[in-house]
């Protein structure tokens, strides 16, 4: 079995500081590049990650910004790791599970490795994804997921997606994937085979 992993609101709680210092950043990025008041920013920003599942997409097929300086300037790590929060058991809990582990994430390498290296879990992964891998197509484009599963020819229907998002979720599942839904709702898509509220609560599905 392999275990493809999401990185933000699955492995650690990025909606309690590092979301919202990224969404600034993206903001002020647009007004600094696309000449744009904070308002027209935000509202571009917003559109651009509802149609593309990522703000870069959009910029880089509207505007013709370069991905890896957008992804760079966004994403300062060494700032934003005074907002990482996770479970005090992940260590263990990747520890314990059997198969082998990937992170797929939609976030660029740096940020995608060194959370995870912050974190003492790097070990548990046999490799960690950022977007520029996935040739800047995120998910829920299953040309991401196929990415991974070549790359270390994997059997869909021999892995697991852990994920927070339901639309990533759908798109995995339609690939042959089982599903594992992070989510405190009561609800539970036909997509999803297994919702838990807590990563750490995670075992064989």
């Amino acid at each position: 079995m392999t275990w493809i992993f999401d990185l933000d609101n699955t492995l650690h709680d990025a909606s309690h500081g590092i979301f919202p210092h990224i969404n600034r950043a993206m903001t002020d990025y647009m007004m600094r590049h696309l000449a744009l008041t904070h308002a027209d920013a935000e509202a571009l920003r917003q559109r651009y990650w509802a149609q593309y599942g990522a703000t870069l997409k959009g910029l880089v097929r509207h505007h013709g910004v370069d991905p890896q300086h957008f992804l760079t300037t966004t994403h300062p790590l060494d700032e934003l790791a005074q907002w990482l929060r996770w479970e005090s058991g992940l260590a263990e809990a990747m520890r314990r599970l059997p198969g082998r582990k990937i992170v797929l994430s939609n976030g660029p390498t740096h940020y995608v490795e060194g959370v995870v290296e912050r974190m003492g879990i790097r070990r548990h992964f046999v490799d960690c994804y950022g977007v520029e891998r996935l040739d800047y197509l995120p998910k829920p484009h299953k040309a991401a997921f196929r990415a991974v599963l070549a790359e270390h020819r994997l059997d869909a229907a021999r892995c697991v997606m852990v994920e927070d998002s339901l639309e990533n979720l759908k798109a995995a599942k339609a690939l042959g994937m089982k599903t594992v839904w992070i989510s405190k709702a009561a609800r539970r898509p036909a997509y999803v085979d297994r919702r838990i509220a807590r990563i750490t609560e995670l075992g064989a599905p």
